[in-house]
């Protein structure tokens, strides 16, 4: 394992353009040995709350309206306090994405009436415009990324409408954050998905607000719709390259920074800095495997591991192989850790980085 400690050292990233590593959604308290209501305690002031429909349903109208209240208020300090987390760190891990319950059932037809209420929208719109001021003053890079029923390729109508509702949910978010005014000054990243793949895409784009179409990003998959498909909107969207799904769909590939797709994947930002994702197979599959030497797919296939749960991803950036080809895109990219141990998993990634490098000068350690 590696020493989370920090070298302060780092500083060095101030004199260039800041580059990133980042988190999603979850503060993890560094001490994951203490029993778990105590870390529920350490982490629930940085950690967004939900509620499900069912349970809206069964209650009245006031009961139901009170939680949606306090939920708002609860996710919009947590938000403000994780960015404030966020911004005490590094420059270099100054990045993170923004979890898609901040606002429970704002899309849902029964209850979206409680979010046009003059009061309800003012104390929104105030709340994340405190997270906008937040991330712009403390230099966070911010995200969002709808969940998996976002299909905006979809071959269903319906399905396609509610995507672009629950898509707009965020815009309205990212705009009262004071974002989505310039292309890409936000990312809000979702996969093609759905049967209608490219094309799909291509013929929602002119339905989205300006704020909308200025976030979105498309993600590559490890199914259906691989880098190769994400390439046909390199000259609609900002794209983002998911380095472990291009592993997997690819079967085994360990792309390089300086492969020509990848050139087009940056070419896609018009100029700002693009962000990537990073993952690896999960620890306790690959138990028995080299943490210093990259994984083998194919050999890992005919051993009879099966697609679906090297897909999955790791709690940690643990193979050191597959960190320093991360590391190898970071001169270009920033790189969002989708590990599932969160901040410790970015934090690591970092301290990586500073064990092969000078601090100084981002340059190699001599051997």
């Amino acid at each position: 394992m590696y020493d989370l400690k920090f070298t302060t050292a780092g500083d060095f990233l101030k004199s260039q353009e800041t580059k990133r590593i980042g988190f999603a959604c979850k503060y993890m308290h560094p001490d994951q040995t203490q029993k778990k209501k105590v870390l529920e305690e350490l982490q629930r002031p940085l950690t967004e709350r939900s509620t499900t429909i069912t349970w809206l349903n069964r209650q009245t109208r006031d009961v139901a309206e009170e939680r949606m209240w306090d939920i708002m208020e609860h996710n919009g300090a947590a938000a403000l306090r994780l960015i404030e987390y966020v911004g005490g760190l590094p420059d270099a891990l100054r990045m993170v994405r923004l979890g898609s319950n901040q606002l429970p059932a704002y899309t849902q037809h029964d209850w979206s009436y409680y979010w046009s209420k003059p009061d309800v929208r003012q104390r929104a719109e105030k709340l994340y415009a405190r997270v906008g001021e937040a991330a712009r003053r403390l230099d966070v890079r911010l995200s969002m990324h709808p969940g998996q029923f976002t299909v905006l390729a979809s071959d269903n109508p319906d399905i396609v409408n509610r995507s672009i509702e629950e898509f707009e949910y965020h815009a309205d978010i990212i705009r009262w954050m004071g974002y989505g005014k310039d292309w890409q000054d936000f990312k809000c990243n979702v996969h093609i998905s759905g049967r209608q793949g490219p094309a799909g895409i291509k013929a929602v784009l002119p339905r989205l607000s300006p704020e909308a179409r200025n976030c979105i990003t498309i993600e590559n998959d490890e199914n259906a719709w691989g880098l190769e498909a994400s390439l046909e909107l390199e000259k609609d969207v900002a794209l983002v390259v998911d380095i472990h799904h291009h592993w997997v769909n690819s079967g085994g590939e360990y792309i390089s920074p300086t492969d020509d797709r990848i050139k087009r994947v940056r070419d896609s930002w018009r100029g700002v800095r693009p962000a990537m994702h990073y993952s690896v197979s999960r620890e306790d599959l690959l138990v028995d495997h080299s943490t210093t030497t990259k994984p083998d797919y194919q050999v890992l296939l005919e051993a009879g591991y099966k697609k679906a749960k090297m897909r999955a991803h790791s709690n940690m950036c643990w193979n050191k192989g597959v960190n320093d080809w991360a590391l190898s895109f970071w001169d270009d990219f920033d790189i969002m850790v989708e590990a599932k141990h969160k901040n410790l998993a970015s934090e690591q990634l970092y301290q990586h980085y500073l064990m092969a490098n000078d601090p100084f000068t981002g340059m190699p350690k001599a051997a």
